[in-house]
């Protein structure tokens, strides 16, 4: 099971987006996927279809231990994947959180609680724009992080203090824990800082900046009053069209870890042989 944080300190970078619609796209590729809203504004739970007004229980009743995480998962129908829904009551778990023995690993136990009936193929964490308590514990249960962020001049200052997040929570509560890339979203191909920016950002992380560029696009915007993905609303817009490039990079990626995996071990059980 692959389980990736989204996640950026910084609001407005398309981040919540690209976690509606990457789940819903990676879907469509045959995966099985569970979005969990670790965000009280609950915009990706909306985004997906789901009522937050309504809701008897959410990820926050999982959080402060009073339900399992399967308990409270529901399906997007129009996203064909499974989502843990977030509200405002969220908001409260940070200060109920606080004097709890293990707080960090609240997540990380729920999702390992989940069992074999809800094997998910991917699990995606779409984290507040904040790094609290809430950011800790999607950081410690994550295998891997992604990062969405527009090609700005203040978005590479709030990008050394994430770097330097993960780096504490990889020393202290999870010692797997990597970058596994960053998304240029939100991207104005005419803008010449967001060029110069996504230049920057290629030369000093390489092949972690994810070769798919997010565009601005009204259709993007759009969908989610509509509580769909784009895919759903406008499978032939620009939006759409690079939500599933995105996947498709992803899945060949992890695709390509396994097969230089088995490749090093073949060669192990050749050596040793």
């Amino acid at each position: 099971m692959k389980i990736l944080a989204i996640t950026n300190q910084k609001g407005g970078v398309g981040k919540t987006t690209t976690c509606v619609n990457l789940a819903a796209s990676l879907a469509s590729l045959g995966k099985r996927v569970l979005l969990i809203d670790l965000d009280p504004q609950g915009n990706a739970s909306t985004g997906s279809g789901v009522n937050k007004a309504h809701l008897k229980y959410s990820i926050y009743h999982v959080l402060i231990g009073e339900k399992m995480l399967r308990e409270v998962i529901v399906t997007s129908e129009k996203g064909g994947f499974d989502i843990a829904p977030s509200n405002r009551e969220l908001a409260g778990a940070e200060v109920e959180l606080v004097n709890e023995l293990a707080r960090e690993n609240r997540l990380k136990v729920a999702i390992a609680k989940l069992g074999e009936a809800y094997a998910y193929d991917v699990v995606l964490l779409d984290c507040p724009p904040a790094l609290n308590l809430v950011t800790v514990n999607a950081l410690t249960a994550a295998s891997a992080v992604m990062i969405p962020m527009q090609c700005e001049y203040y978005a590479l200052e709030g990008l050394s203090d994430l770097v330097n997040t993960i780096k504490k929570v990889r020393a202290r509560l999870n010692p797997t824990l990597e970058i596994e890339g960053l998304l240029r979203t939100l991207f104005d191909s005419r803008n010449m800082l967001a060029n110069q920016v996504s230049a920057q950002l290629i030369s000093h992380f390489g092949d972690k900046v994810y070769k798919t560029i997010i565009p601005r696009n009204i259709r993007l915007a759009e969908a989610p009053s509509y509580g769909v993905p784009v895919l759903s609303y406008d499978k032939g817009s620009k939006g759409a069209v690079a939500y599933m490039e995105l996947a498709q990079e992803i899945t060949d990626k992890e695709i390509a870890g396994k097969d230089n995996i088995s490749t090093a071990d073949i060669s192990k059980e050749k050596k040793h042989g």
